[in-house]
């Protein structure tokens, strides 16, 4: 699987353009800004974009969501929970505060376990919750996208609407630890590493080592 990581927007996300290297069809997570850089790195690439992939549906992650879909027809992709979670009026208007775009209706609805299919790449939707409702992990061995699940030497906040730092332990430490430990970790910011790999983390990572 081609995979890219860049570092854009007001809040330094990392966003990740992923691909398909036989068929040249790819995806973009987490558009946090920088659109154009975005699209013009996708063209260097050679990718086609199909779908636009948002690990939870918090605006510093998709706000960039509006125009790469207008210049690409993208799908995009949330969980089901923060696709109802962040489209709720009251949610909108508190994250307002952030001054970012939302994201524009869903078009694809995934679920834990389910795969979305990139040429001849899949990516496994693991749900982890916790961070927000609707938080995913992207899982295509040995890369794992964590979004603001885990970082690298961290964990997401969890005192932004939705979230439950319990479940959030309970999420890295269930779903996400059981993995081998030679999985590498990319993050939805670079806070403490641009990645890391499992075993790493439950080596060093003072929240769940």
């Amino acid at each position: 699987m081609i995979l890219k990581q860049l570092t854009v927007g007001s809040m330094g996300v990392c966003c990740y353009i992923i691909g398909c290297e036989k068929t040249k069809r790819g995806a973009i997570v987490d558009p946090g800004g920088g659109e154009k850089t975005i699209l013009a790195t996708a063209k260097e690439m050679g990718l086609g974009i199909d779908y636009i992939i948002a690990t939870h549906g918090h605006p510093d992650h998709v706000c960039g969501n509006r125009i790469i879909q207008e210049a690409t027809g993208a799908k995009i992709v949330m969980h089901e929970d923060d696709a109802s979670f962040f489209f709720k009026k009251e949610i909108q208007n508190y994250f307002s505060m952030l001054g970012l775009e939302a994201s524009p209706p869903v078009d694809i609805i995934v679920k834990d376990g389910e795969s979305i299919t990139i040429g001849e790449e899949e990516l496994r939707v693991i749900h982890t919750p916790g961070h927000t409702p609707g938080g995913i992990c992207l899982y295509n061995p040995p890369d794992l996208i964590t979004g603001d699940t885990l970082f690298v030497g961290g964990i997401g906040r969890t005192d932004f609407p939705g979230g439950s730092h319990q479940q959030l332990i309970d999420s890295i430490l269930g779903r996400l630890m059981i993995l081998p430990d030679e999985t590498v970790v990319w993050p939805g910011h670079g806070y403490g590493g641009s990645r890391s790999t499992l075993g790493e983390e439950k080596r060093e990572n003072p929240y769940i080592c």
